[in-house]
């Protein structure tokens, strides 16, 4: 396969870098007595004790909570209320059953021998990532991947940092194994992933985020998928937290987030081989894929403005309109930098939260049609639990502030108590993948959210149409 070159012509080799340097992804054991885990484990212990004593003030108050129902069943409106809460509950509760047995379903492709692997570009998009792009580009680089078969990008959107300097640096180290490429004025993601496709002569494109690292099997068995399965036409990585082991809280509640949206939520999906989301930080696509619909999504527009977030899901979406099956490879590990503080974690959601309203809409446009081969309940089924939660948004915020001004500690006991039992399951689930003491912070990780970010959907859906990455700007550290 041709391998692009940039004006350096370097040709050194990886072998310069130094080899006692440990795997760019491997995680050394934390020291559970130094002053940062003792904040967490303080915290996951608090969590925990909160949502106890609410279970137990829930028990208390039972009488109160009978006599509740009961004047909400004697008035018309409350017992309607009570016929909808149950119809949704019903509806979440099978919703969940169906994704468990979905999940046991669900089997990882196994990496595939060097002589069946395809020809590979990998696109790496940059924006002021600093010293992390040449981390991620050695990882990518180390990758057990035949190196005739593997062509790597690295496109730098304008940034206003050292990152072409890095780039740049880990061209001299990689040589003609990597092609570098500078765009003067910061376009967005988009228009430089568009790039890379446009350059890339790979029968499959993988595109990796500038703050991801990647295992060492990553890129086999990301692949590996296109070889067993010719209807397939994307696949979606597996995502873990990269900066959990800093002192911040928030990575550590977010990789156990991760964990379950990735290994059993998209387990479920990709059962169905309906996955709904390839995540930036790792995909890869059928090449002949993008090309069908790379003017479209270039050129995407949302309420009269150019779509400029969403890039993932957006193409994630036209791909599946296209009658291809999309697929998660749980054996595919990228570890990714994800926010350190609140305000940069709710300025990601907002920006997911916007591009799942766009990408409903698109969706509902065809998933109802003959779009593609075979069964297509189980793909209606997955978009008719993403409208729901669009449309009940509101009148489940309404709802929560009325009870919380009639009645406070029913409002308060009660959504504590749902948060011990619903969070639970999440417990359970990384506690068997990984390590039961870090599975609380799924505890902590739903308190912040019910009580500090529950207003993303809603505000996600009423500046639908605004543009803007929110958090590709400068930060203190890199």
């Amino acid at each position: 396969m041709k391998i692009n070159k940039d004006q350096t012509g370097n040709s050194s080799s990886i072998e310069k870098r130094n080899l006692n340097e440990k795997p760019f992804f491997s995680k050394e054991a934390p020291d559970l007595t130094s002053p940062k885990n003792m904040k967490g484990v303080l915290v996951r212990a608090i969590s925990f004790i909160v949502l106890l004593i609410a279970a137990y003030i829930a028990f208390t108050l039972q009488s109160d909570f009978a006599q509740y129902r009961l004047d909400r069943f004697n008035s018309s409106w409350g017992f309607a209320f009570f016929i909808i809460a149950a119809g949704l509950f019903l509806f979440k509760a099978g919703f969940f059953f169906y994704n468990l047995y979905l999940y046991f379903k669900y089997k990882p492709v196994d990496g595939v021998e060097d002589n069946k692997l395809p020809t590979t570009t990998v696109i790496v998009p940059a924006y002021n990532e600093g010293k992390q792009v040449w981390a991620t580009l050695m990882s990518l680089a180390e990758s057990d991947y035949p190196e005739e078969k593997l062509q790597l990008l690295a496109i730098d959107d304008g940034s206003k940092d050292d990152t072409w300097y890095w780039m740049q640096e880990a061209k001299k180290v990689l040589g003609s194994r990597l092609a570098i490429y500078h765009q003067p004025v910061n376009k967005g993601k988009r228009h430089a992933l568009y790039r890379g496709f446009n350059l890339g002569n790979g029968e499959i494109f993988v595109t990796v985020d500038s703050d991801s690292i990647v295992a060492k099997d990553t890129l086999r068995n990301l692949v590996s998928p296109f070889v067993v399965n010719k209807k397939c036409g994307a696949v979606a990585g597996n995502i873990r937290v990269l900066n959990n082991e800093q002192k911040a809280l928030l990575p550590k509640m977010l990789d156990v987030s991760f964990v379950l949206s990735f290994e059993f939520v998209r387990s479920a999906e990709s059962t169905l081989e309906s996955v709904l989301c390839t995540p930036g930080a790792l995909a890869a696509y059928r090449s002949e894929a993008v090309f069908a619909c790379l003017d479209d999504w270039i050129n995407q527009t949302f309420m009269g403005n150019p779509s400029d977030i969403g890039e993932d899901r957006a193409m994630t979406n036209m791909i599946l309109k296209q009658g291809y099956h999309v697929q998660f490879q749980r054996n595919a590990y990228a570890y990714t930098n994800v926010p350190e503080k609140y305000t940069g974690l709710y300025k990601m959601f907002i920006r997911w939260g916007r591009s799942n309203v766009r990408e409903n809409l698109n969706m509902a446009k065809y998933v109802f049609t003959d779009f593609r081969e075979g069964k297509k309940l189980g793909i209606r089924i997955l978009f008719l639990n993403q409208i729901l939660k669009l449309i009940m948004s509101y009148p489940v915020i309404l709802l929560m502030f009325f009870f919380i001004f009639t009645h406070p500690i029913l409002f308060l006991s009660s959504t504590l108590l749902s948060i011990l039992i619903w969070s639970s399951f999440p417990v359970l689930f990384y506690a068997k993948r990984y390590k039961l003491s870090e599975s609380f912070w799924a505890y902590s990780y739903s308190l912040l959210y019910t009580f500090g970010l529950f207003w993303i959907t809603p505000y996600a859906i009423a500046t639908a149409s605004r543009r803007g990455w929110l958090t590709r700007e400068l930060t203190d550290k890199k």
